[in-house]
């Protein structure tokens, strides 16, 4: 199944002008029809009805179906409020089973709404009733957790108000559902990726790049990145190439507007319910307060941009004074596209759209050489020989040329050799010390095979670090060492234990996993016991950033901010090459999913179930 970029048609249908202007955008502007409603349906109250199914719509003369909650996408706020209980129920019109996640929501195993582990799901045209009592406040959301239905439309917020006075001022706000969607069926995508890793990158360094300088590399460096066989531009599976980044719903041109008056404070409560894709956010001219990261308040810190990984949430507060419209810029973190939407005093008002910035270049810190500095400066000595001056571990099969003046071999399938003078290829292979065939390198729980073909050499902790692509520019940044929890911790006891867990794949194959080893392995679950104190520590041994979500719980980054004021996450972005600690309090007994929120890193095999049982002798 064909699917079209535009997600649901609520207003005026786009008129020929549009239609003749399609063919001459970017593929990340080509959307569908302008005049959609700038609100979203909202459902509040203790019972709450939601309903599963399809709905039609046409763009630019082609009709496709997306998966719809009550007709609708994104699906419904959900307005609920601190201390009540709510009862929702879900009611499945799919020819396939379906279901439903609370993201970041505390509830009992048995509501959180995944298929295998806490519920068997939800069968055609049959009724499941989600109940339990809302424990906490902030910016949440839902969506599918069945096969790839979240890319096909699934997903919906939540904003859910405090119980008492809410810490934050704010005399409007809007919800911002950041997304992405493809004219491409996700598992046509999957199976693109499956044959072909590399196959929607169109901003591979080129021959002419090099020549000119457009591609910000010395010559040094190009020849580095070809013998290790990497794509120093590989930075998103799947980009704009085939997506259009959404907001509320509305492609860049259909441009989804919010009011203010000027002088108020507008919260804007901002959701990456992507399928694959990271954004960076910024509205330009016009500077934002964050003051809440995944559902928890922090200390009010001022930016002018900040990177929002697929599942996290970010509120800010922005307080325009002037009479004029401000346009609000989700740019993927490749600059293969981006979503717009304004923020305005009055309806049919502009601001000036940026154009796309140059495309980042990966580093060696990328490839887990921590602090080893720039690819000319390397030793070349200390990697190994061999033969015909290649890289120890790095050769995943020579690649073709690309087409187009494209660097010769970019794509990731192994392919005859290169011609005598191609530039060298530069798929994802293992660099020199870093082959995990070899079992001496491995971590001691690892498992060493074809699902890892690479492990960091010197992964460094990136919290502070500015995120890809904003290291240069010349404005403020929000990194996670910012975020300083607005409340004290409630568990400030250290850690009883220690934990490594290492995000591994093979991306020749694309195939991802845990310390070596993909869900569908039968691996063992991870196991805590109930109030179990333990700090984990995440080493991305890949050069792809990974979104890692714990279902059920909050853990504390451990940023080496203020004592006792650690930011709370529910997702942590995991930068590739980098690593991440955090501190667990195992405090919600059950089984609880633990993924990337990649939907087709998770799809690919990057999942597990962590497993929260009673401690000996303590009640059930």
């Amino acid at each position: 199944m064909k699917l079209d970029r535009r997600l649901l048609l609520r207003g005026a249908v786009a008129g020929g002008g549009l239609a003749a202007l399609q063919g001459l955008m970017p593929a990340w502007a080509q959307t569908g029809s302008p005049g959609l409603r700038a609100d979203l349906p909202t459902l509040t109250g203790p019972n709450i009805d939601l309903t599963i199914g399809q709905s039609p719509f046409t763009v630019n003369g082609r009709t496709a179906t997306a998966t719809t909650i009550n007709g609708v996408l994104p699906a419904p706020v959900l307005r609920l409020r601190e201390g009540q209980n709510v009862r929702l129920a879900v009611t499945n019109q799919l020819d396939e089973d379906t279901s439903i996640h609370w993201h970041g929501i505390l509830l009992p195993f048995q509501m959180d709404g995944v298929p295998g582990v806490s519920f068997p799901g939800i069968r055609p045209r049959e009724t499941f009733v989600y109940e339990f009592p809302v424990r906490q406040s902030g910016t949440f959301w839902y969506h599918s957790h069945s096969g790839l239905q979240e890319a096909l439309g699934h997903y919906g917020p939540i904003v859910i108000d405090p119980a008492g006075a809410d810490p934050v001022a704010y005399d409007r706000e809007h919800v911002l559902v950041l997304s992405d969607w493809s004219f491409m069926h996700p598992h046509e995508i999957f199976d693109k990726l499956k044959k072909s890793p590399g196959y929607f990158n169109r901003q591979r360094t080129t021959l002419a790049g090099l020549l000119d300088g457009s591609d910000r590399m010395s010559l040094e460096e190009r020849r580095m990145w070809g013998e290790m066989r990497m794509d120093p531009r590989d930075i998103l599976d799947v980009n704009g190439s085939t997506y259009t980044y959404l907001i509320n719903g509305h492609g860049p041109r259909e441009n989804w507007t919010g009011l203010f008056r000027p002088g108020e404070r507008v919260r804007l409560r901002i959701i990456n319910a992507s399928a694959m894709s990271i954004f960076n956010v910024r509205i330009p001219g016009l500077p934002m307060t964050v003051v809440q990261a995944d559902g928890e308040n922090v200390r009010p810190i001022e930016t002018d941009e900040f990177q929002i990984s697929v599942a996290e949430t970010y509120d800010v507060i922005v307080q325009p004074t002037e009479d004029r419209a401000y346009t609000i810029v989700s740019e993927a973190i490749d600059r293969s596209g981006m979503g717009r939407a304004t923020l305005a005093p009055r309806l049919g008002m502009t601001a000036e759209v940026p154009p796309l910035r140059e495309v980042p270049n990966l580093t060696m810190k990328d490839m887990g050489m921590g602090d080893m500095g720039g690819m000319g400066g390397m030793d070349h000595g200390s990697m190994g020989a061999q033969p015909g001056g290649a890289m120890a571990g790095m050769d995943h099969g020579a690649m073709t040329g690309a087409s187009g003046g494209a660097m010769a071999g970019m794509d990731h399938g192994a392919v005859p050799a290169q011609p005598a003078g191609a530039m060298p290829g530069m798929d994802h292979g293992s660099m020199a010390g870093m082959n995990m065939r070899d079992p001496e390198n491995a971590p001691p729980d690892m498992a060493v095979g074809v699902g890892v073909d690479a492990i960091a050499m010197a992964p460094a902790n990136r919290m502070g670090e500015r995120p890809i692509g904003l290291q240069d520019v010349p404005h403020r940044v929000l990194v996670y060492t910012d975020l300083v929890s607005l409340q004290p911790n409630k568990d400030q006891r250290p850690p009883s234990r220690t934990m490594e867990i290492h995000l591994t794949g093979n991306m020749e194959r694309f195939m991802w996993g845990f310390d070596g080893r993909k869900f569908s392995e039968l691996v063992e679950p991870i196991r805590f016991e109930r109030d179990e104190r333990v700090r984990v520590t995440l080493v991305n041994d890949s050069m792809m950033a990974h979104p890692i979500h714990l279902h059920g719980h909050f853990f504390e980054l451990v940023t080496g901010g203020p004592a006792g004021h650690q930011p709370l996450k529910h997702t942590v972005n995991v930068p590739p090459g980098g690593k991440v600690s955090f501190d667990l309090t195992a405090d919600n007994p059950g089984d609880w999913a633990f993924h990337c929120h990649l939907l087709l890193h998770m799809h690919a095999g990057m999942f597990n179930v962590v497993t929260v049982r009673p401690m000996e002798g303590a009640a059930s």
